[in-house]
């Protein structure tokens, strides 16, 4: 198999684009995890929100983990078929329903971080 094997067709680009976001998304959660250690200081913990390294790379996470989110629900129908009786459940309704506790956990996430309710 040749190295750029990847570059021949979109499908193959965007799947590896994928496996890429992994290595933000594991290591942002290393980030997270280093911030819930020093959870303790006070001036730890402050040193490091106010950083400039850290708010670029959130900028440079986000959309790598929402590309990365929005690709696996995506892929849930595919991997999560639902029979009802003999008829398949409809792969949009699957998806849908992912979106939508995605968009609810997320609102709870924000609602709890900001102090509403």
């Amino acid at each position: 198999m040749p190295a750029d094997w990847w570059l021949k067709k979109r499908t193959y680009s965007l799947f590896m684009v994928r496996e890429l976001t992994c290595v933000f998304v594991g290591g942002y959660s290393l980030v997270l995890l280093i911030l819930a250690s020093k959870i303790g200081d006070q001036q730890g913990v402050t040193a490091m929100l106010n950083s400039k390294t850290l708010s670029v790379l959130q900028l440079i996470a986000l959309p790598m983990v929402i590309y990365h989110t929005v690709t696996w629900l995506n892929l849930t129908p595919k991997v999560l078929v639902l029979w009802r009786g003999e008829e398949r459940v409809n792969p949009l309704l699957i998806a849908g329903i992912h979106y939508v506790a995605w968009i609810a956990v997320s609102i709870v996430i924000l609602c709890v971080v900001f102090g509403y309710g």
